[in-house]
Formats: C-alpha cells, structure tokens, sequence
C-alpha cells in the first residue's frame, strides 16, 4: 500500500491548504484513515481521523472548527481542508491508513504512512 501525500506549501497566516492523500489500494474505503503532523523539535501528533464511510470525524482540540478531514473512496483520496493557519500549524503532515476500519488518535493503530507533505504558515 502507498500512500502520497500532497498540497503543502508556505501561506500566510489565516490562509487556507488543502492536502491530499490518494491510497494505492482498492480496499481504501474499507479502513479508517487520519492526518498526523510534526512541528520541528516536537513529537507527531494526531489532527484528524476519519471513519471508512466518512461519517464519523475526530479532531484535535487545536484545530477544532478550524480543519476538516474528508474522503473521496471512489478516487481513494483522503482530504484535509486547512482554514485560519496560523504559525502553530507549521509542521510535515502525514496521512496514515488505520489497520482496521477504526480511526482513533493513537499513531500505533495506523499501519501505512505517506511521505509528509510541509506546510509552512508565515506570520
């Protein structure tokens, strides 16, 4: 399975990304799937997870209201849609493809990761 990742970039702050991840596979819409990213100097942390159907969403508390996590299972994409970046938003964003349908925020439970794509928000 690959996954690749896409659409980062530099914007200013309160701009707008949107990343892209398309899958390989064509069981994708059969496992949950996330967005992870890590800033310099710090460890990866989760931002968004999505369940098989795309019903179900799970956000970190930071980008609440802010990002939303989306998916396409006939192009086998999975989106992140980035509004109102601010500086704390810069880091190398990893999709992920969960082991099973679930889309929790435990990096453990992703078995496929994508190579990072950098978003970089100028303040």
């Amino acid at each position: 399975v690959q996954l690749q990742a896409s659409g980062g970039g530099l914007v200013q702050a309160g701009g707008s990304l949107r990343l892209s991840c398309t899958a390989s596979e064509r069981s994708f819409n059969t496992y949950g799937m996330a967005w992870f990213r890590q800033a310099p100097g710090k460890e990866r942390e989760f931002v968004a997870s999505i369940n098989p159907t795309g019903v179900n969403m799970v956000y970190t508390d930071s980008v609440k209201d802010r990002f939303t996590i989306s998916r396409d299972n006939a192009k086998n994409t999975l989106y992140l849609q980035m509004n109102s970046l601010n500086a704390e938003d810069t880091a190398v964003h990893y999709c992920a493809r969960s082991k099973t349908q679930l889309a929790g925020r435990r990096g453990t439970e992703y078995e496929y990761w994508g190579q990072g794509t950098l978003v970089t928000v100028s303040s």
